[in-house]
């Protein structure tokens, strides 16, 4: 059975940190979806301007975490801003973690991981500025090319996205991971 992935996105995400996942992950087979807090299309963000649009496959209302086998938040200043103000996305973020299914956030995306709750005690990276955030949250911040901690994978901006990629789709082959502490 093909494994299918959400990608929780919506106006001002990062262009590359949505398209060069989403890429990668097709090639190996994954089917894909942009989940977003509204249907139709959502605005990307790249070079400091606005940029192209993409095609919301799913409206979060619409969608639960199991119908996927992993999650993936794109960056971006603006979308991860929106989306942790959102208890819809709250709850789907939440979720992943509740079931152990592997979730990938880069560069600003972990701001939506504060809200949910999900980051204490976990080991991650994001975009330096938004460390003490993270730190504050509980969280165990690095700065490194990209952290992996049982199924959680995060990396710091675009320059990443390699790894991050890569890192990704290992962890969504391998599936669910048994959390090690609470």
């Amino acid at each position: 059975m093909k494994k299918r992935i959400a990608i929780l996105a919506t106006d001002g995400f990062e262009e590359s940190e949505l398209k060069s996942p989403k890429e990668a992950m097709e090639k190996e087979g994954f089917v894909v979806d942009i989940v977003s807090d509204k249907s139709g299309t959502i605005k990307s963000w790249a070079d400091g301007n606005w940029s192209n649009e993409y095609t919301v496959d799913k409206t979060i209302n619409s969608v639960n975490s199991k119908q996927y086998n992993a999650l993936v938040l794109p960056g971006g200043v603006i979308n991860p801003d929106k989306l942790r103000r959102n208890e819809d996305a709250l709850v789907f973020v939440r979720d992943f973690f509740k079931e152990k299914k592997p979730v990938a956030a880069i560069c600003h995306a972990p701001w939506t991981l504060i809200s949910a709750d999900v980051v204490k005690g976990r080991k991650l990276t994001s975009f330096k500025s938004i460390k003490d955030d993270l730190v504050n949250a509980g969280a165990n911040w690095v700065d490194e090319e990209v952290v992996v901690d049982e199924g959680f994978v995060t990396s710091r901006n675009p320059d990443d996205l390699p790894a991050f990629n890569s890192k990704l789709i290992e962890e969504i082959k391998e599936g669910k991971h048994e959390l090690q502490h609470a």
